[in-house]
This record gives C-alpha cells, sequence and structure tokens, in this order.
C-alpha cells in the first residue's frame, strides 16, 4: 500500500469569507468580519469551511491537525464534486467523510450522525485515507487510540481534507486549526 507524504495545505480559493488562513495555509481561524472576496465556484458560500489544496484519486494518505483549546470544529476528508453553496451536509451521502465537535459532545458525521464517546478529549486528530479500500479513518493521535472509521465506500473521485474551525462565537472558539507535521518515526 502507497501513503502519500503529501504536505496538506489549505486552498484559500475554497475558504468561506469569514475564514482567515495563516501565510503558510497551515492554520485556520473562524474571524468575526466577512472578507471582500471573489465569490468563485470553488468557495464555500454559507458554512465556515475551507478544503485542501492536494486531492488524491487513488493510494492512501494521513494527515494530523491539533485541535487544542477548541469547542467546536469539524475535519476529514470531501470528494472533489462537493456542494460548497447553500447548507451543507457532513454525511458520506453528500461526499464529506468527518468528525466534528458540536456543543461539547463529539460525532462522526451520517444522515443520522453517530455520537461518539471518547475517553480522552483528543488534541491532535490523526486522518487516515485508503482510496482503494474505500476507508476513512480517525485517531487519538496523542492517546493513540482509534476514534472512527467510514468503510466500504467506493471513492471514485479526488477526496481533499476538509476542515471547518467552527464558527468563532464571539471568542469562545477562536483557537486555530492547525496542520501539523507527521512524525513518521513512531
Amino acid at each position: 500500500m502507497f501513503l502519500s507524504t503529501v504536505d496538506v495545505t489549505l486552498d484559500p480559493d475554497t475558504a468561506h469569507l469569514q475564514l482567515i488562513l495563516s501565510e503558510d495555509w497551515k492554520q485556520v481561524i473562524c474571524g468575526d468580519v466577512w472578507r471582500h472576496l471573489p465569490d468563485n465556484p470553488e468557495r464555500f458560500d454559507i458554512s465556515v469551511c475551507v478544503v485542501g489544496k492536494e486531492g488524491l484519486s487513488s493510494g492512501s494518505f494521513y494527515y494530523e491537525v491539533q485541535l487544542e483549546e477548541k469547542t467546536g470544529w469539524s475535519l476529514g476528508v470531501a470528494r472533489e464534486s462537493i456542494n460548497r453553496k447553500g447548507t451543507i451536509y457532513l454525511n458520506p451521502e453528500d461526499g464529506y467523510w468527518t468528525v466534528m465537535l458540536r456543543n461539547g459532545l463529539y460525532w462522526a458525521g451520517a444522515v443520522s450522525p453517530v455520537p461518539l464517546f471518547l475517553r480522552e478529549k483528543p488534541q491532535k486528530v490523526g486522518v487516515f485515507v485508503d482510496h482503494e479500500e474505500g476507508q476513512v479513518s480517525f485517531y487519538n493521535v496523542e492517546a493513540r487510540s482509534h476514534i472512527y472509521s467510514f468503510t466500504g465506500y467506493t471513492f471514485t473521485e479526488k477526496l481533499y481534507p476538509f476542515f471547518s474551525p467552527g464558527n468563532n462565537y464571539t471568542g469562545k472558539n477562536s483557537a486555530p486549526l492547525v496542520i501539523t507535521p507527521v512524525d513518521i518515526t513512531d
């Protein structure tokens, strides 16, 4: 099995107008002000989301995201043809394979969201995608534990890393989502 070592960065052309990306495109926060940018077809217009620049149509890849001090977030992968306009639904039927934190509770995105009962609050989540096996898995990196897996899917197009730092809620969820380097020595 081939594990992609692609360096994940955020795609500014897809970022909702409230999202602020770091200069290295590795961090995202939700600001209180809407920026004035073109409403291109790739840009999320209602949901505060952004996808990675790099997509993968075969093999497997893995990335990690730091979540410290976040009170709400969503992350995972999205297929290339996802709807980015209007209300989006974070479930595989709509092209999103995600886990999320909402109102203190963890969920796997599905038509009927699946509650996740985690022993420890993850500070860093790893996302592993195996295109050929049709699997997306999530891990608590520090605890070295499995969070959730979507299995048995047939991926027919590119998959892109997906991120939502959640709304800012006037500073209550202002910490960034941070794409971190993967330590492959473990």
